[in-house]
């Protein structure tokens, strides 16, 4: 007996492999105000590639996914962060209208892009994101304070589309800014899960929007067509990764504001580093 193409057995591993991913983003998002992305774009990038996604669409189908579980994900991490007042309402005030405006560009991108550019986003942004929390120390700064007026506008403009086309909540673009001009981690994590709204949201149906022709154009593919996607959003791969992402976001909060993030920032840029790697290999053999 197949499902789409794989055996049971095959079937449920994935299952359960989407579900442990679920835990694993919820937790992350917590801790590093990421949304989660980071981990579950390089899993979603396997399950695809078993479900037989062809490569042209892969990418995006990942990314599209994954920003439609970060929405809950991230609402519940920013509600605990709210509630112990570690958010900068006056960043956000700043950056809400450049981010939700590069969130719009990365979505029409992600509808006329090839798949390589999205590998080569995420490669270029998690090895640098990788060497930050590696090799970063104290005195690495920009500056002593956040930036205002036109520069402040340009970041959250590039924190929107970078995210969008990575798949990621714009926590590892805020917390390297926010952290390089003085501000204390925990306020950076904690304004980081604000962003993920409104990257999130906008960039889901971003990619509802960029993949509405994906279906047509590959009817044999069951993981492309109603009810299992919807555009660039796959319905089964979100319904299996929220509800233990969702579960757990609060605990990976408690954690963040209760332990030191060294052990597990190095942890975390290594992760980055080696699923960074993966998509060289992909980008270099076209697999």
């Amino acid at each position: 007996m197949t499902v789409a193409g794989l055996s049971v057995t095959e079937v449920v591993e994935l299952a359960l492999m989407l579900v442990v991913v679920g835990a694993l983003s919820g937790f992350f998002a917590g801790i590093f105000g990421i949304g989660g992305g980071a981990i579950l774009v390089p899993v979603f990038y396997e399950c695809f590639r078993l479900a037989g996604v062809p490569l042209e669409v892969r990418m995006p189908l990942c990314i599209g996914t994954s920003l439609a579980i970060i929405i809950p994900t991230s609402i519940s991490s920013f509600r605990a962060h709210y509630k112990r007042g570690a958010v900068d309402m006056e960043i956000l005030k700043s950056w809400w209208l450049p981010v939700v405006i590069g969130v719009v560009a990365g979505s029409v991108t992600a509808r006329y892009a090839p798949e390589r550019l999205f590998k080569i986003v995420f490669v270029g942004v998690a090895w640098s994101a990788a060497a930050r929390l590696i090799l970063a120390r104290d005195n690495w700064k920009l500056g002593d304070v956040m930036p205002t007026g036109l520069l402040m506008r340009v970041y959250g403009f590039f924190i929107g589309l970078l995210s969008t086309l990575m798949g990621v909540g714009g926590g590892l673009f805020a917390n390297l800014l926010m952290t390089f001009y003085g501000r204390p981690i925990h306020q950076a994590v904690a304004t980081s899960s604000a962003l993920a709204v409104l990257i999130s949201i906008p960039g889901a149906l971003g990619y509802v929007y960029a993949g509405w022709p994906a279906a047509s154009k590959f009817p044999e593919v069951a993981a492309l067509q109603l009810p299992f996607a919807l555009g660039y959003v796959s319905l089964i791969g979100a319904l299996l990764v929220m509800p233990t992402a969702l579960l757990v976001a609060p605990l990976g909060v408690r954690v963040a504001h209760a332990m030191s993030k060294r052990t597990l920032e190095l942890a975390f840029g290594c992760y980055l580093f080696i699923v960074g790697g993966r998509f060289v290999i992909s980008l270099l053999s076209g697999s």
